[in-house]
């Protein structure tokens, strides 16, 4: 079965019990302050979960771009990538498990003929310190449907100590078995909605335990263990409950998330755990084999960094991140020059990036044509960052080899005298008869903060290097890569851990400020329109309750009058008092209407207007205020600035 297969089947399968397909919403959220990426498929469908009602009904599917930028350092192994599809569906307040249950075994089982006994389930053990009781009831729903095919399903509750015990369903505990965007309930700030889940595995044979994964030959082996026997395919969030003051309540409404990964599905419907042999790779894993001279079985790690960067970038550049030293364009960077610097490790010394990205646009096109569509930009972008960093690295190299060259060897005789069981103390002591500095581990922050704020040679690459010169140090190099991140975050602000995010608002946040915010923005962009020109987009936002950060098109800097202009506009309309009103219609009827708006496709083919009378008129699934006069203050813009090309950034405040 190849991807684009999967996918359609998935899709018409939902379809026809009843769902409404939705495209794929951008990778760059909007106006959500709680991540950089849209990093799973619920993302977009937060207002709906927490109880506002969809355009399309209570019913939704759909396959979700994704990116995760927290999964780059674990690229090379058969199962992780960067980017990802993430098949969806959705009861908003309609079905609940009975049903999400029955309908995940009849697609896996009968649709795409998986086999039923290679398929295992999780499920919440419970907890009683958040008062939420274990789902026994997903348990028996599990049971009668493995039942009715004669497969006997026993319910275990301590698999991981005692191992599978011919268990087919496993209790485990919120560590494993409960969903929300910002991970366990502890971290989970007030007003953010999850639940417990049920997870689907599927049993790639006992013998891989042994034959690729020879450490965890003698551990008892279950389900969630690491051992690479068993691959998560699909995770079916309870999504009933919402954090409070005083612990967890239900939800106005008991909703079901579906998330199930296409590339993980597809390496279980193929019966191989490498998702990296499913054939969306297959033209670009050939062309690096070309290009290289080398063969993906001998140098899996390389080939693996290089397919899903390089798929990862041409994504994110086709959705408006591009290479840059911050925000969002910082990760696009970064993932364009680990490909290049894992290209160099295969032997290919020349531009290949934008040839790779051409094989992806075309395999993809058919799903998401706004690759084809822009094409030429991503082929662009591509390019131009390989130039440069091809001679970043070329520098990059030079200076790391003359100023690490004692780290080398500082590091490589630690290693051997705590391996001759010397203590700190006698290692100190050696180092110093030696002539050798013992501060190695800040020589080594400092040698790699120099090399990426001076020449933009980025540390990852600085730490691989480490990796391959003295092997048998990567927990010693890893505490190194520790001191230079502290040392890093205080030089600039940049995420690095983009997919967990900060967590402290957004649109599924609709306090007052947020709300108030939120609809200034929509005045601000009719505002921009109209002070300099109808060529303004929107191109990203991000609100919080202090502030308003707004990327759109435009080439030239803003006059102090432009931006007077702009502020006069918005707050002419506040002090209008004008009510806000919103209006469900087609796509077409909303454009024939004239309504802007930038993100538009990831609402389907019903929408939600926002009209303000003689100001603004926009396209938007948001919170709103019912007047102007609800947005208490005085709008200011407080900084205008360049974001990218052609990009301009403002910041501004409700003072």
């Amino acid at each position: 079965m190849t991807a684009n297969e999967l996918r359609t089947k998935y899709l018409e399968f939902f379809k026809q019990r009843g769902h409404q397909i939705v495209p794929s919403g951008s990778l760059i959220p909007e106006n959500d302050p709680t991540t950089l990426f849209t990093g799973s498929g619920m993302q977009p469908m937060i207002p709906y979960l927490m109880g506002e009602k969809h355009p399309l009904g209570g019913r939704i599917a759909d396959s979700q771009k994704s990116f995760r930028s927290g999964d780059i350092e674990e690229v090379g192994d058969n199962r992780h990538t960067t980017f990802f599809e993430m098949l969806g569906n959705w009861s908003l307040g309609d079905y609940f498990k009975k049903e999400q249950i029955g309908w995940m075994f009849e697609f896996l089982t009968k649709e795409i003929g998986l086999d039923p006994e290679k398929i295992y389930v999780t499920v919440f053990r419970g907890d009683e310190s958040l008062k939420i009781p274990r789902d026994d009831e997903s348990v028996v729903y599990w049971q009668e449907l493995f039942k009715s095919i004669n497969i006997e399903a026993l319910a275990v509750d301590n698999a991981e100590i005692g191992g599978m015990q011919n268990g087919r369903i496993f209790y485990y505990p919120v560590e494993k078995n409960w969903w929300s965007r910002a991970g366990v309930p502890n971290n989970m700030p007030l007003g953010e909605p999850g639940g417990p889940d049920s997870e689907m595995f599927w049993d790639f044979g006992a013998e891989l335990k042994i034959h690729e994964n020879s450490q965890w030959r003698n551990q008892q082996c279950h389900v969630n263990c690491d051992c690479g026997r068993f691959l998560e395919i699909g995770n079916n969030v309870f999504m009933q409950y919402i954090k409070t003051q005083t612990g967890f309540e239900l939800l106005k409404q008991q909703n079901v998330d579906f998330g199930g990964g296409l590339e993980r599905i597809l390496a279980a419907t193929n019966g191989n755990p490498d998702i990296f042999l499913t054939d969306i790779f297959a033209k670009a894993k050939a062309e690096i084999e070309k290009l290289s001279g080398k063969k993906y079985e001998d140098n899996r790690e390389a080939f693996r960094v290089i397919l899903d960067h390089l798929r990862a970038a041409t994504f994110l550049i086709a959705d408006g991140a591009y290479p840059s030293n911050k925000d969002q364009g910082y990760f696009v960077r970064r993932l364009i020059r680990r490909a290049v610097r894992f290209a160099h490790k295969l032997g290919i010394e020349k531009n290949f990036c934008s040839d790779i990205a051409k094989i992806y646009i075309q395999y993809y096109q058919g799903a998401y044509p706004d690759l084809l569509e822009k094409s030429e930009k991503i082929l662009e972008e591509l390019e131009k960052e390989e130039d440069k960093f091809r001679r970043t690295f070329a520098k990059g190299e030079k200076i790391q080899d003359k100023e690490t060259q004692q780290l080398y060897y500082d590091l490589i005789l630690k290693e051997k005298a705590l391996h001759a069981g010397l203590s700190d103390e006698e290692v100190i002591n050696l180092l110093k008869d030696k002539g050798i500095p013992t501060s190695a581990i800040n020589l080594s922050a400092e040698i790699a903060f120099n090399l990426e704020t001076t020449h933009g040679y980025f540390h990852d690459l600085f730490f691989d290097n480490l990796k391959e010169e003295i092997p048998g140090a990567n927990k010693k190099i890893n505490n190194i890569n520790k001191k230079f991140e502290e040392k890093l975050e205080k030089h600039q602000e940049l995420s690095r851990t983009a997919s967990a995010g900060k967590f402290k608002g957004g649109l599924a946040d609709h306090s007052e400020k947020i709300t108030a915010l939120h609809t200034a923005t929509h005045l601000m962009l009719a505002g921009l329109r109209k002070v300099l020109g109808e060529n303004v987009h929107q191109k990203g936002s991000n609100i919080t309750e202090e502030r308003i950060r707004f990327d759109f098109s435009h080439s030239d800097k803003m006059t102090d009058e432009q931006k007077k202009a702009v502020e006069d506009y918005v707050n002419e309309a506040i002090n209008s008092k004008t009510d806000v009103v919103m209006e469900e219609m087609t796509l077409s009827e909303a454009r024939e209407k004239g309504a802007e708006g930038a993100f538009e496709n990831k609402y389907g083919e019903r929408v939600k207007v926002y009209s303000i009378f003689g100001f603004s008129n926009e396209i938007c699934g948001g919170p709103h205020v019912r007047n102007t006069g609800d947005i208490e203050g005085v709008f200011k813009i407080t900084k205008e600035e360049s974001s990218s090309t052609g990009v301009r950034r403002i910041k501004a405040i409700i003072s």
